[in-house]
């Protein structure tokens, strides 16, 4: 009768013991999903600023007085509610110093136009900076008009851009700075690539790679201008030392501005652009890359510049530039 009752007692020790060690571990799971939840909650928390958009981001101050910003160059076309937004938002950037407007129309800018925009440099700057702002007015329309040399510039350092993009500030002051550590090539977010024509009938030539030839094999060769950082010699250089036939042959055919600029960049450096991952974002309608015939046509361009340069320059890369602090796995 005892040894029954001490059974009884061991194995309702046992199932007390059990119970416990049960409690305990689901004490232990709850803790760990408690934690997993305040580390969401933070991190959502902290990531808020980028889920609002590309005008709430927060950005890096830079120390202005060790080191110079960058101008940027903006090409538009009779769309004055794009310029005003873009305006708008590239002034709010810390490291920009000056604005160079390329007006290739065939009347000058409006006075409600100049005045939006001289309040919009004004307002948004902060901090007591002065912005310049200026438009480089010119007698004909040609694509070539972007790359015209600028006298006197403020900055070495070029941010070209098309009126109907828009970058986030940390965007644009992350690329400065991978600019800053390679200030001779080409630094930016929409990559190209040229390919060998593979073809037996045409042997020795190229073909225009778009963006899936790049995202396919994870190697470009070219950076556009629509969006990036380049030295200001480059505007001189392609003023006054491109070839006349690449420049007539770009106002000929509205087309390959930007190719011509990353040959001639190629051509003085011997070196690859580089690709810096960013974020965009489109505010306009499609260009004339949604056109048919668009690549056909840019691999006759690229095909054209090897002939006058005697080569091909352009260098292909594979690598990418990541700003690691905003970026969980890279």
């Amino acid at each position: 009768m005892v040894a029954r009752t001490n059974l009884i007692s061991r194995r309702t020790a046992q199932k007390f013991r059990q119970a416990a060690i049960s409690a305990a571990g689901s004490v232990k799971i709850k803790l760990l999903l408690f934690c997993c939840f305040l580390f969401t909650l933070t991190l959502l928390a902290s990531r808020m600023p980028s889920f609002l958009g590309w005008g709430q981001e927060s950005v890096p101050r830079i120390d202005r007085t060790s080191s110079k910003g960058y101008t940027l160059l903006i090409n538009t076309w009779k769309r004055y509610d794009l310029l005003k937004q873009s305006i708008s938002h590239y002034t709010s950037c810390p490291g920009l110093d000056s604005i160079h407007i390329v007006w290739s129309e065939p009347n000058p800018p409006s006075d409600p136009l100049v005045k939006f925009l001289n309040h919009a440099v004004k307002s948004n700057a902060g901090d007591g900076r002065y912005i310049e702002l200026a438009f480089d007015i010119n007698k004909e329309d040609s694509l070539n008009n972007r790359f015209k040399e600028i006298k006197n510039p403020r900055t070495d350092a070029v941010f070209s851009i098309d009126d109907d993009i828009i970058f986030p500030c940390s965007s644009v002051e992350f690329a400065f700075s991978v600019w800053q550590s390679a200030p001779d090539t080409m630094v930016g977010f929409v990559p190209r690539i040229h390919l060998i024509n593979r073809s037996k009938e045409i042997k020795g030539s190229y073909v225009y790679g778009g963006w899936w030839p790049v995202w396919w094999t994870g190697t470009y060769s070219m950076i556009l201008s629509k969006a990036s950082f380049f030295h200001m010699k480059y505007l001189r250089l392609y003023t006054n030392q491109m070839p006349t036939s690449i420049m007539e042959y770009v106002k000929s055919n509205r087309n390959c501005e930007d190719i011509a600029m990353s040959f001639l960049v190629a051509n003085a450096t011997g070196a690859p652009p580089i690709w810096a991952k960013g974020k965009i974002y489109e505010i306009g309608s499609t260009g004339i890359s949604s056109l048919g015939g668009h690549s056909n046509k840019r691999t006759e361009c690229v095909n054209r510049f090897v002939a006058e340069f005697g080569r091909m320059p352009l260098v292909p890369t594979t690598v990418k530039a990541v700003d690691s602090r905003n970026t969980w796995f890279w």
